[in-house]
């Protein structure tokens, strides 16, 4: 019995520190922030009016719960890059940053969260 608790409580262990895939934390944010058309790709993937690249798809298929845990998932280049994207957004791009909270946070529980970081790093929100 304690030998199957302990195995137990080891798999709840590896379930609940899991981290999502470090795959594709390489990628260059900037050089996506910096190109319209690759932008609006990742913005149509999230937002489903268009196709999505492998690496759309792993940030669609997490976005959600990443935004609800406060990223607890993610590894330190996924924190980094997402309030390097977040502060982008809502420093040039507006309306894409509106369009993503209407999706993805239309009771506006998180949207404050980050906005708040945002000024606090010097940003007009």
């Amino acid at each position: 019995m304690a030998g199957k608790l302990i195995v137990f409580c080891c798999v709840l262990v590896a379930v609940f520190a899991e981290k999502y895939t470090d795959k594709y934390d390489n990628i260059n944010l900037q050089e996506i922030l910096d190109n319209e058309r690759l932008l609006g790709a990742y913005v149509d993937c999230l937002l489903d009016k268009g196709k999505c690249s492998p690496e759309g798809k792993e940030l669609k298929d997490h976005i959600q719960e990443a935004l609800e845990t406060g990223c607890s998932k993610c590894t330190e280049a996924q924190e980094k890059g997402t309030y390097t994207i977040i502060e982008h957004l809502i420093n040039k791009k507006k309306e894409i940053w509106e369009e993503l909270c209407a999706k993805y946070d239309a009771e506006g529980k998180y949207r404050k969260k980050y906005e708040e970081r945002a000024k606090s790093a010097g940003l007009t929100v």
